[in-house]
């Protein structure tokens, strides 16, 4: 099982001044301890569960391009980049552009967006879900053109009359492609169309199964291998350090399903400490897990 590092809760002791600091702190330790990949999140506000607009938040790949610089093995991502927050063109652009100072460690995570008051408050158009959707699928049509040689995109929220991207990503193909959440319907059907990894909430292991069914008959659907999508989970809620050794049976029970990564997030009050934990105590245990 590998491990990955979710930067949500940005609520670090210090001020302003110490966030670039922790972060950078938080990203090496993890970059040096075996932790595979390392996200943040992709909002203006902070998420109300973790105390709304008046806690910090970071701009996504602002940050990203940040840590690129103070890391060497990490895969950087955002866990995920909303579609409303950015034109497709100018994305692509800003994905490649990481990929390439990073030296091929971008992650494309993306989804449909859902906080309709941070849109509200700065005055970004906050569409329908059904229209969301529509332009995540262009948005992921657009992205996957841009890293297979450009051209012209004519869709109906979307007309790109020139997409060139020079240079590429420096990972063939593209950073690899995640999309969030587990709507049946809809988000399990993209992934089984355009990515490379899913990711779930963890939960009941039989809830994961059943989603994991849905995802492997869409990819029946449009005749892609289920195989060939990386079945990933963020796990909210209890810490790997309140009971490790129940969190661990979890994980494997997960990993029976063919999970093969989890997110988790530091612990706010000591982001650096508990990373340092993580590395030391439960990176080793998880390597076990197959």
């Amino acid at each position: 099982m590998k491990l990955a590092v979710h930067c949500s809760n940005l609520t670090w002791p210090g001020d302003a001044q110490a966030l670039g600091p922790t972060l950078a702190n938080v990203a090496r330790v993890a970059d040096q301890g075996g932790v595979t990949t390392l996200t943040m999140m992709d909002h203006y506000f902070q998420m109300e569960t973790l105390g709304g607009p008046p806690e910090p938040m970071l701009e996504g790949y602002t940050s990203l391009g940040f840590l690129a610089g103070q890391t060497r093995n990490l895969e950087l991502g955002l866990l995920v980049t909303g579609v409303t927050y950015r034109h497709p063109g100018l994305l692509a652009k800003i994905v490649t552009t990481l990929d390439v100072l990073s030296g091929g460690r971008a992650m494309f995570g993306i989804g449909a967006a859902w906080y309709e008051r941070e849109h509200d408050g700065l005055g970004v158009p906050f569409p329908s879900t059904r229209e969301r959707f529509e332009r995540l699928e262009e948005t992921l049509q657009i992205v996957k053109q841009a890293w297979d040689g450009g051209g012209q995109f004519q869709g109906r929220h979307y007309q790109l009359r020139e997409i060139t991207l020079v240079p590429q990503p420096l990972r063939p193909g593209g950073p690899r492609v995640m999309i969030g959440g587990d709507g049946e319907r809809k988000t399990l059907r993209l992934v089984a169309q355009y990515a490379d990894a899913c990711n779930l909430f963890a939960g009941d292991p039989a809830v994961i199964k059943h989603k994991l069914d849905v995802l492997r008959g869409h990819c029946a659907d449009v005749g892609r291998p289920y195989d060939a999508i990386a079945k990933t989970i963020i796990a909210s809620g209890r810490g790997p350090f309140d009971d490790t050794e129940t969190w661990l049976a979890t994980l494997q029970e997960y990993a029976d399903l063919g999970v093969e990564q989890v997110w988790t997030t530091p612990d706010a009050s000591d982001p650096v400490g508990w990373t340092e934990r993580m590395v030391e105590q439960v990176v080793p245990r998880l390597v076990e897990i197959d």
